[in-house]
């Protein structure tokens, strides 16, 4: 028997995040979504302008807390940047993880996107604060090593409740990142 009209917005959505979450973005048709809803993919293409508006709506959210822990670290430097930048981006990450695990291993190509692009800018702003400014190739490295690992920390280990990730993941930051002078 047919599935009953309507298809929801809110339906495609999460039709659109366990496709991705299976078999990632690239991997996911419009049609493997409306498959996955009971609808056609004209009804997809009537709530999302393409795959890529399907994708930005479920990542606003997360995009929205990385703009906003942008906007603290402007100005900040040394180790009230490092700091803003530890517990910002640790409380993100857990907070998006899920979202984090939809896109593992597929950032790269989704920072060629127009609509994501500023995420690298952000990203690079980012790092320099994990290395407290420091233009040091040791402070700089340690800085994406901690920024990339929290992320796919927070990807891997969905499971684990927050409480006991976000200080784990503190932790390590404080341990990783060379103190600023």
């Amino acid at each position: 028997m047919a599935r009953a009209v309507p298809e929801t917005h809110g339906e495609i959505l999460a039709a659109a995040a366990r496709r991705f979450a299976v078999t990632g973005y690239k991997g996911t048709s419009l049609q493997d979504i409306a498959r996955a809803v009971g609808c056609s993919k004209a009804t997809v293409l009537y709530h999302f302008a393409n795959k890529e508006a399907l994708l930005c709506e479920l990542m606003a959210p997360a995009i929205a807390a990385l703009e906003a822990l942008d906007a603290r670290l402007a100005g900040a430097t040394g180790a009230a940047a490092q700091e803003i930048a530890g517990e910002g981006f640790v409380d993100l990450a857990v907070r998006f993880r899920r979202e984090i695990a939809l896109l593992r291993g597929e950032f790269p190509d989704l920072l060629q996107q127009p609509a994501f692009a500023h995420i690298q800018q952000i990203s690079e702003r980012l790092i320099a604060a994990f290395a407290g400014n420091s233009d040091r190739p040791s402070a700089r490295i340690a800085a994406l090593v901690v920024l990339a690992g929290i992320a796919e920390t927070c990807g891997e280990f969905i499971d684990i409740p927050d409480d006991e990730l976000r200080p784990a993941l503190l932790a390590v930051v404080r341990r990783a990142l060379e103190p600023v002078t």
